[in-house]
């Protein structure tokens, strides 16, 4: 099977569409599958994963809001590579005008969406919570919702990797979701990998001794996110316990996550991990995962902690708090920082509790092998019924 998925959320800089992108390269070339990702980025490159998997990229204009990121300069760019690689199936990975481009190709291959973006989630939302409803903010932005049914209208089936975010495509009209959840890589991440040596130079560097509690960040630095209400959480809680916060990442909203951290000296900041064994070691070796956005479409981080042997601390809303199964972790009203401390708290309180529960539910953290194998499947079928019509 000849697969073409046209990526326009791929940073070359890291992330977890990154992570995600590049083992699907490989996933597809150990099944026997003709991958092609075609990504916008700084030149014209071919990067290659093996005799049927590579990922190619198209001289692009850099995004002006964050210059780790590029977009196609136009939809005559997609239609010209998918004219040319004739794909049997067709992936879309954003939900914006490359989609659109893809649903409005000529070719006759069938299509999937997948939305490793939540817009809605991610700005609207967070933007206009606690001024007014849900559903006066679906209304307001009913345009997008319209945009979102005409994709639908468009490709044959919309991937979604959480159960929320497909119910919500779902309730907003979308007649083709299906859930297929991701995994964490295979034979990275397990609670084997702690590190007590790790964990006191942590500590220290948040001027803490071993006997605090260790609270771990990773992701972007970026408003989504939301890492200004993670610190003022982690800050909050810190008054009546002893715990250190070690943020890991980088972005746009640096300024705003150190105007948030201040002069506390117990929260600390480091460069993102590019490598995967050392960033399984750290997580294995904290002692709470901490996370603040609502809008995670799978919560790969999430997942990777538990398989990690981490609890985890998640707001109740998106991918990352459908992770929060009994035992694994406690969920805070999402947005509410006065309820991220008293969680976090909490956490801490039944830490022995849910560290036993997370480290005999580790071994069975879904892998990422099964996410692309369910998804190719799909695609496997797609034809099938395409073919027999």
């Amino acid at each position: 099977m000849k697969i073409v998925d046209i990526s326009a959320l791929y940073s070359p800089t890291g992330g977890g569409i990154r992570t995600y992108t590049r083992n699907k390269l490989k996933a597809a070339a150990r099944l026997g599958h003709h991958l092609t990702v075609i990504v916008p980025g700084a030149d014209a490159s071919t990067e290659v994963f093996g005799p049927t998997a590579r990922l190619v990229n198209i001289p692009s204009p850099r995004f002006p809001l964050d210059r780790s990121y590029f977009y196609f300069e136009n939809d005559g760019i997609i239609h010209d590579a998918l004219d040319a690689h004739r794909p049997d199936v067709v992936e879309a990975s954003s939900p914006w005008g490359s989609a659109t481009a893809v649903a409005e190709w000529h070719g006759k291959a069938p299509r999937a969406l997948i939305m490793h973006a939540d817009p809605l989630s991610a700005w609207a939302y967070r933007w206009l919570e606690g001024m007014v409803s849900r559903k006066t903010i679906d209304r307001g932005f009913d345009w997008f919702w319209r945009h979102l049914r005409r994709l639908d209208e468009g490709f044959d089936m919309v991937v979604c990797a959480s159960p929320s975010l497909a119910q919500r495509m779902t309730d907003g009209g979308l007649r083709r979701v299906r859930t297929i959840p991701m995994g964490v890589e295979a034979g990275v991440f397990s609670p084997r990998h702690r590190d007590p040596a790790l964990r006191a130079r942590l500590l220290a560097r948040c001027q803490l001794p071993e006997t605090a509690t260790l609270l771990l960040g990773i992701g972007r630095l970026s408003p989504e996110k939301r890492w200004p209400l993670v610190v003022a959480g982690a800050t909050a809680a810190g008054y009546s316990r002893p715990l250190g916060l070690v943020l890991v990442g980088d972005g746009h909203g640096r300024a705003a996550v150190l105007r948030a951290v201040g002069e506390n000296p117990h929260i600390q900041l480091t460069s993102p991990i590019a490598d995967r064994h050392e960033m399984a070691r750290l997580l294995a070796s904290a002692d709470l995962l901490v996370h603040g956005a609502s809008a995670e479409t799978f919560g790969m981080v999430q997942a990777e902690a538990l398989a990690s042997g981490l609890p985890i601390v998640v707001p109740d809303e998106g991918g990352a708090g459908d992770q929060a199964l009994p035992g694994l972790g406690l969920r805070y009203a999402a947005g509410d920082a006065a309820s991220a401390a008293t969680t976090i708290g909490a956490a801490i309180a039944q830490l022995p509790a849910l560290r036993a529960s997370t480290l005999l539910a580790a071994p069975g953290i879904r892998l990422m092998d099964q996410h692309f194998i369910d998804l190719f499947g799909s695609y496997e079928a797609l034809l099938g019924v395409r073919q027999a019509a």
